[in-house]
Formats: C-alpha cells, sequence, structure tokens
C-alpha cells in the first residue's frame, strides 16, 4: 500500500480579501469568550467525564452510584465531579448526608446530542 501524505491546500497566490476578512473580524466573539469556549471543550476532553455527564442523562446519583457503575473509587469521581461542577456542568443537591449531582442545564444534552449526530455521520 503506497504511503500518501496529505498535504494542506493552499491558495495559489497570496491575495487578502479585505471584505470577508473585516467582515468575519467584525463577528468574533471577545478573545475572554474564545478562551470560556476552549476551556468548557477542555473539560469534555476527558473520558471519565463523558461518562459521567451520560449517567447524569439517565438519572441523578450519587459518589457511591457513579463509582459503583464507573467501577471508579469514589475519591476519583469526586474530583472529576469537581472539575465539572467547576465548569457548569453539574450540580448537586444534599438530601441528608447523600449528595446527589445531576447535570446543570438542558444546554448540555444539546452539546452531546449534535456530538453524536457528528461523529455517527
Amino acid at each position: 500500500m503506497e504511503n500518501k501524505k496529505k498535504e494542506a491546500i493552499t491558495c495559489g497566490q497570496l491575495m487578502i480579501h479585505d471584505d470577508i476578512v473585516k467582515k468575519v473580524k467584525e463577528k468574533m466573539p471577545e478573545e475572554d469568550s474564545l478562551y470560556d469556549l476552549a476551556e468548557l471543550f477542555k473539560v469534555f476532553g476527558d473520558t471519565t467525564r463523558i461518562k459521567i455527564i451520560w449517567a447524569l442523562f439517565e438519572s441523578e446519583m450519587c459518589v457511591c452510584d457513579l463509582a459503583c457503575l464507573l467501577n471508579m473509587t469514589q475519591s476519583a469521581i469526586s474530583h472529576q465531579l469537581r472539575v465539572l461542577k467547576a465548569a457548569r456542568l453539574v450540580r448537586y443537591r444534599k438530601s441528608g448526608k447523600v449528595v446527589y449531582y445531576s447535570l446543570d442545564d438542558d444546554h448540555i444534552n444539546k452539546i452531546f446530542a449534535l456530538g453524536m449526530q457528528h461523529i455517527r455521520e
């Protein structure tokens, strides 16, 4: 089998389309917003966190339940939940001594649905 390198396709000549660049630049979000978006996507870059989010689609769960489901330690689950909570992807409620985690809002469902649609195409 022949080993072919894929090369990026570039313009055949250097020509800046000022009108396009200006239009896109005007619509470009602020640097802080783009940074926050990149940080959000980093949170989705961990399989364990994806599994936790997926589980929380089905039901709110405590750390013990998630640890059992994912065959992990409670400490490892708690660490990942802190990351998810900091990213405002999960919330919690206390019931006596038990803390239950759930997804923070419906945006997460939409992000996952679009992601799954994309990888299945």
